[in-house]
């Protein structure tokens, strides 16, 4: 790892294939590079170590709030300005707000970034938070909060979260309530800003066409006045609960499932086996959720799983719709599954093919200078060192059947399963007999 100026920080991992410089502001700022030298594109990313989760509970929603705040304008520039400037460039720029992260992004050509790395700096540094742009993203976000309650396996998903971590600000929705984005005023938001959107929780990553000493002068010279003194989130541990909620809704046309259960969190030791757990049981169209319900039987069009890691929790969820009169019949084959995984030896040949499934993926992904930029943050962000290629491919390739199997065992408990159910449950009964694994 090349070493630079502006207190470099002393990474002792060696970094095999992946040339990573690694540099600190005076006041604090983490910036992150790796050039990609076959691409003319550079992808610059500034990560937020704040998301929903370190919101009190009238503050709900207020960091997606200001994520969209930060594209209203600034002293000077207006909403049309941004959008304008950026587009002269034939940039893009994009913003997301997840649970424990916000983060803003630009792809540019590389002559560009200086452009585009002062756009990005000066919405987020001088947000206008104007009274009457307020109200009126108010309307767009409570949109958008429709929009999410009348998708089905959103919605399904967002009940089955927020009755999983009932008791813990993991289980309330990114976009916040009615009540609370009615609450947002200029005062509030400011105040959160102030608070959140310091050097301490600031890291600043870019990948592509680039030299690290340029990156760091940009940010030296957007950020190196930014003061010290904000909150670094306090985060307590969530204690998952294993729900059991059928919501009647006539209108609609299927059963929308989430069944999920508590899981190791996204830095522990087994969290390649998680991964590969995930792979074999709905991971793709060779999992076996997909070919047993999809192919074999017909039960549902669209059925898969998914993990959702954060720093101190996990947890998996299975999704799937289907028609009222198969509903049971489809929890029945879920749970078959889960049984399967966690009672049966796993065969050499599937644990293989979710391996070589992983390691291609991870390998594809990473072409991309805005994935590559934002497998930096995260890799910084959890474990304060990067991985290379060769050892995150090995690190898959370590995953043995039996950890697998461990973690299947550990987790895949009745105690410990939840279940929403969301659609024409007339005649659909599920109950904690069910789910018994």
């Amino acid at each position: 790892m090349r070493e630079y100026g502006w207190t470099a920080i002393l990474m002792t991992t060696p970094t095999l294939n992946r040339d990573i410089a690694v540099s600190s502001l005076s006041n604090g700022i983490r910036v992150i590079s790796e050039p990609m030298p076959s691409v003319r594109s550079v992808a610059a990313g500034f990560w937020i170590g704040t998301g929903s989760r370190s919101e009190e509970p009238a503050e709900n929603g207020t960091s997606h709030f200001i994520e969209h705040m930060l594209f209203k304008g600034t002293p000077r520039r207006s909403a049309e300005d941004i959008a304008r400037e950026v587009d002269a460039i034939g940039g893009h720029l994009d913003a997301f707000t997840g649970r424990e992260l916000v983060g803003y992004n630009t792809k540019v050509v590389d002559e560009h970034l200086p452009i585009a790395f002062e756009i990005l700096a000066d919405m987020m540094l001088n947000p206008r938070f104007d009274a009457g742009d307020i109200e009126k993203e108010k309307g767009v976000v409570l949109e958008e909060l429709k929009m999410e309650t009348d998708n089905p396996e959103s919605f399904v998903h967002e009940l089955f979260v927020h009755n999983f971590w009932r008791r813990h600000p993991l289980g309330r929705p990114i976009l916040g309530t009615k009540k609370t984005i009615a609450g947002f005023n200029d005062e509030s938001l400011r105040s959160y800003h102030n608070r959140y959107y310091r050097p301490e929780n600031l890291t600043i990553t870019a990948a592509g066409s680039l030299r690290h000493e340029e990156l760091v002068q940009l940010a030296e010279e957007h950020f190196g006045c930014l003061p010290v003194g904000g909150e670094v989130p306090r985060l307590r541990a969530p204690a998952p609960e294993a729900p059991l909620v059928l919501k009647n809704r006539r209108s609609l046309q299927q059963v929308h499932v989430c069944l999920g259960m508590p899981l190791h969190p996204a830095t522990h030791p087994l969290r390649f086996a998680c991964y590969t757990l995930n792979v074999i049981l709905g991971g793709g169209m060779s999992s076996r959720l997909f070919q047993n319900i999809r192919e074999r039987q017909g039960l549902a069009y669209s059925i898969f799983s998914e993990l959702n890691l954060y720093q101190d929790a996990g947890m998996m969820a299975v999704y799937a719709g289907t028609s009222a009169e198969t509903a049971q019949r489809l929890l029945e084959n879920i749970m078959l599954e889960l049984r399967r995984l966690k009672n049966d030896a796993l065969p050499a040949g599937e644990l293989k093919h979710a391996k070589d499934h992983m390691k291609g993926s991870l390998m594809l992904s990473l072409e991309s200078t805005t994935s590559r930029m934002g497998n930096l943050a995260r890799q910084w962000m959890n474990f304060g060192r990067f991985y290379t290629l060769d050892e995150l491919a090995e690190s898959i390739e370590a995953v043995t059947a039996d950890q697998v199997q461990d973690v299947a065992r550990e987790f895949f408990t009745s105690e410990k399963i939840g279940l929403t159910m969301l659609g024409p449950l007339d005649g659909v009964k599920a109950g904690r007999e069910d789910l018994v694994c």
